[in-house]
């Protein structure tokens, strides 16, 4: 039996099947949740349950002693938010603070995952990996991520906290409960409910790919070293048109100029504001859009041995698990 490890944002998406891995591979683990969180994605794992909040990482330190090994998979994801203080404040002040703890906790190993939004683009096509410079961060998300990344590597540099950084690229697959962004599109077109896109482009990965990468981070990851862990690059177009094959539905046809929905970006964040409800668009996603978020797993696949399954089982997995769970009827 492996030591005791401490696992956040298992509730979550990358989270849950993180500790799947880890209860795969022999970990004893520690599950840190919040009080008010679904524990849809907990049913199944044999786990102790932490319950504690990320803006107060100290409550929960007493936890953290005995602990090998933290994966810190936590964040709040979402491309559009009320309140981006509060996202800033979760996602930078939370993570510094944990790491802090984590340490005095006597951890020997941490995994931290970021994102390829802390990373730089160079959107024209062309493929950017782990070197690439930062030049402009557009959202609160994005900014959120770049600075929470970047502190823990000033913990790295001047704590020697024992951390290696992950960036999972576009994750997808089943246990998408809430789900994210990027499985709602796949949930809208399923739905045959995706009457245009946009010329964009993105990188799809498996979410249990992206699972393994965190574990494989672990067993030969480099202490200070970032990995993408990445899958396929995809126009949305061609994301939306094998979505839609898989699904049986017709694909969406219309390719609009992000400046004709500019005016629907503003209508929907104002209905989000006054009817407190997710917008399906924002000045922030259509400015983004601009950019095709092509990367390289390449380091990954070399150092740690990281593999991913094409995009097509994917995106199949994602659909079948909509199906299943009542999100979609066929």
């Amino acid at each position: 039996m492996v030591a005791s490890t401490f696992v956040t944002g298992v509730t979550g998406f990358v989270g849950s099947a993180v500790a799947r891995k880890l209860i795969e591979r022999g970990h004893s683990l520690k599950l840190l949740t919040r009080s008010t969180s679904d524990k849809t994605n907990l049913q199944g794992l044999d786990a102790e349950i932490v319950e504690g909040d990320l803006l107060n990482p100290e409550a929960f330190e007493e936890s953290l002693k005995g602990c090998k090994y933290l994966f810190h998979v936590a964040a709040d994801y979402r491309l559009w938010v009320p309140d981006p203080a509060r996202m800033m404040q979760i996602n930078v002040e939370g993570t510094r603070r944990l790491m802090l703890a984590a340490q005095r906790a006597g951890v020997e190993k941490i995994v931290y995952c970021s994102s390829v939004a802390a990373l730089g683009l160079i959107g024209d096509g062309s493929i950017a990996d782990e070197n690439t410079p930062v030049h402009k961060i557009i959202g609160v998300y994005k900014q959120s991520k770049y600075e929470a990344e970047q502190a823990v590597l000033k913990l790295i540099k001047e704590n020697q906290l024992p951390a290696v950084i992950v960036n999972p690229s576009t994750p997808i697959g089943p246990r998408d409960i809430k789900p994210t962004p990027t499985g709602q599109m796949i949930l809208d077109c399923a739905k045959g409910k995706m009457p245009a896109y946009v010329d964009t482009g993105l990188n799809i990965v498996h979410v249990d790919d992206v699972a393994e990468g965190h574990l494989l981070a672990l067993e030969k990851g480099v202490i200070g070293e970032k990995y993408i862990l990445g899958g396929e690059n995809m126009s949305l177009c061609d994301f939306f048109a094998m979505t839609a094959k898989i699904a049986n539905v017709k694909p969406p046809l219309m390719r609009l100029n992000q400046k004709v929905i500019w005016p629907v970006a503003i209508v929907s964040e104002w209905m989000a504001n006054r009817f407190n409800i997710q917008p399906r668009v924002t000045r922030e996603m259509l400015m983004m859009s601009y950019k095709k978020m092509f990367f390289s797993s390449a380091k990954a696949e070399k150092g740690l041995g990281y593999k991913h399954r094409p995009a097509h089982e994917a995106i199949k997995d994602a659909v079948d698990w909509f199906h299943q769970q009542g999100y979609v009827r066929k």
